[in-house]
């Protein structure tokens, strides 16, 4: 049975927060810009530019600063990364049952390959760069019957491709708003996973 699984990466993956809140802050100091790393870390789901204007960055320095951060981000924040509990044995769970796995996130596609690569991890798809419902683009074109996300815009993604949404509460949202923004399913973390894929799939047979 052909079937593929979507996944977001940051805080449903991996756990980014140490070396986001050391990203951002560098480039609030090197800029002179009121840019709170903590909140970002603690926020982490909209693209860049939207958190950059959000903090009152001038528009027309947002394509800079955006180069600035994706630029220094191998080096500050990859080594900083860890694996989220479960994330490597869900991803296998995918594989060992005959399946597809996508990752599908509001992060710069490059960087969040070299997340990938230095934890090991092989996925048969990534799509980079795109948001909340933006995300069903690349859901529908890889045919994912669910997407597994921590926050609710993941849930207005999995929506608009007409997949399981699938919360995870490892992020920013608790379970009565990734519910409420649409998750058929609500994990506490990807250990329970593997349990619920083989639910899933028992269901569409």
């Amino acid at each position: 049975m052909s079937f593929t699984i979507g996944f977001d990466l940051d805080m449903t993956l991996i756990d980014p927060r140490p070396g986001m809140v050391a990203a951002m802050s560098a480039l609030g100091r090197e800029t002179g810009l009121p840019l709170d790393g903590d909140y970002f870390a603690a926020n982490l789901g909209p693209p860049l530019a939207v958190v950059l204007r959000e903090f009152g960055a001038p528009d027309e320095r947002i394509d800079e600063l955006v180069t600035r951060f994706r630029a220094s981000y191998p080096d500050i924040v990859i080594p900083r990364t860890v694996a989220l509990p479960g994330a490597a044995a869900a991803l296998a769970a995918v594989r060992e049952s005959g399946g597809r796995t996508l990752v599908v996130t509001a992060k710069h596609a490059p960087n969040a390959a070299k997340h990938l690569t230095a934890l090991g991890w092989q996925v048969d798809h990534l799509a980079g760069d795109l948001w909340a419902a933006g995300k069903a683009e690349a859901l529908r074109a890889h045919g994912a019957t669910a997407y597994i996300g921590d926050h609710a815009t993941d849930m207005a993604g999995a929506r608009a491709a007409g997949a399981v949404g699938v919360g995870v509460t490892t992020g920013p949202c608790d379970a009565a708003t990734l519910r409420t923004a649409g998750a058929e399913v609500v994990l506490d973390s990807l250990a329970e996973f593997p349990a619920w894929l083989r639910t899933h799939l028992a269901a569409r047979t």
